[in-house]
């Protein structure tokens, strides 16, 4: 007779991942784009889907994406692994790499799916703490990589959820002394100054996607020690405005890509998110005009924010962090709440005690938030 089976002991431990969504007028809680993608863009994509052959699998390889990707960045077509939303990146990254028997290593606070998904892969998580400034600490990191000798170590530039982006020089140190993998997570990427991207020099970019399903040449062969080890891994969900399309993709050596596509499930990506990702690519400088829009609005809400009774750190992303100085936190997202605006509540969180982020809206939200909030610390 047939019987449920335990869940995995892992699965047991770690729970889902939650994000808590409540009706709001103002919905400032989970860093998307203020604005929707073009105009143009939209009329394109709907033009373009109607040649789409839905009785056909899609691109199994996302050839012309990943060679639109690899164009934007300037690196071979076969450096680039497409998939749904970096979430999906970062797991075929951790099936192929990852798994029982290796360690993965986070310095939180941090964007929490890095351990979670680590950890769904049977990985073993190790953490560090980061330093008073919240980037990784020069006098802890190199103590804590020879300590772990992970397999990977989990870099997020800028930092979600505590907005800095980490120094150019620590990052280089970390992918010099780090002994597998380097992921340097850029969700927040086109807000930052610098990228990751600058590290990895000049490589052949590896044999092309095959684009007819067929299998991707060579195995899941770690690689690290070096710029080798280097994953920079991004989305369209922000800057891109996507965050409906799901749709995310890394940039490393032509091994790790290789042990991504093997690891990946056929066709998971869908024709017409492919087609979205080529056309947006298209929109390059609409893009970056949003980007440019929303620092601006960033640094209004900032000024804001400094003049009400709350601790702000800088921001390098569209995000900001904040803890009220004299109310309670829980009491302070229940209030703003309660006047139609939801902020994200990472109070309880380990390291970020008695905080709550706000992500940068339209000048005329963050207008609304900045009322409630000075309302809800009176």
């Amino acid at each position: 007779m047939s019987a449920l089976v335990p869940l995995r002991a892992q699965l047991a431990s770690l729970g889902s991942y939650q994000s808590l969504q409540a009706e709001a007028e103002v919905r400032l809680n989970t860093n998307e784009s203020p604005y929707p993608p073009p105009v143009t863009w939209q009329r394109a994509l709907a033009e373009a889907v109607g040649d789409v052959d839905f009785h056909r699998y899609p691109d199994r390889d996302a050839s012309g994406l990943s060679r639109a990707v690899a164009a934007l960045h300037g690196v071979g077509a076969g450096e680039v692994f497409c998939a749904n939303g970096s979430n999906e990146v970062l797991q075929c990254l951790l099936l192929a790499f990852g798994g029982p028997g290796r360690r993965a290593l986070v310095f939180e606070p941090t964007y929490a799916l890095h351990a979670h998904i680590a950890g769904l892969t049977g990985m073993e998580v190790v953490t560090e703490t980061r330093g008073a400034d919240l980037r990784i600490d020069p006098d802890r990191w190199p103590g804590a990589i020879e300590r772990a000798d992970p397999d990977v170590v989990f870099l997020c530039s800028p930092n979600n959820p505590t907005g800095r982006t980490e120094d150019p020089d620590a990052v280089a140190a970390v992918v010099e002394a780090a002994p597998g993998l380097v992921v340097v997570d850029e969700a927040y990427g086109q807000f930052s100054s610098w990228s990751a991207l600058t590290l990895r020099g000049a490589h052949d970019g590896g044999p092309e996607p095959a684009g007819d399903g067929g299998e991707p040449a060579g195995g899941p062969q770690p690689a690290g020690g070096g710029a080798e080890g280097l994953v920079v891994v991004r989305t369209f969900s922000k800057t891109w405005a996507m965050a409906g399309a799901r749709l995310g993709y890394l940039v490393a050596d032509p091994q790790v890509v290789a042990g991504c596509r093997a690891a990946a499930l056929p066709y998971h990506l869908s024709a017409q998110t492919q087609l979205a990702g080529v056309l947006a690519l298209r929109h390059e400088n609409e893009m970056t005009e949003r980007v440019r829009k929303v620092a601006d609005a960033r640094a209004q809400l900032a000024q804001g924010l400094g003049e009400l009774d709350v601790e702000t750190w800088p921001s390098d992303a569209n995000f900001v962090l904040f803890r009220p100085r004299a109310k309670d936190a829980r009491d302070v997202w229940s209030a703003l709440l309660a006047d139609g605006v939801l902020v994200r509540d990472f109070s309880t969180r380990e390291g970020l005690e008695g905080c709550l982020r706000v992500t940068v809206g339209t000048p005329k939200e963050n207008e609304r938030f900045l009322e409630a909030l000075a309302g809800a610390l009176r």
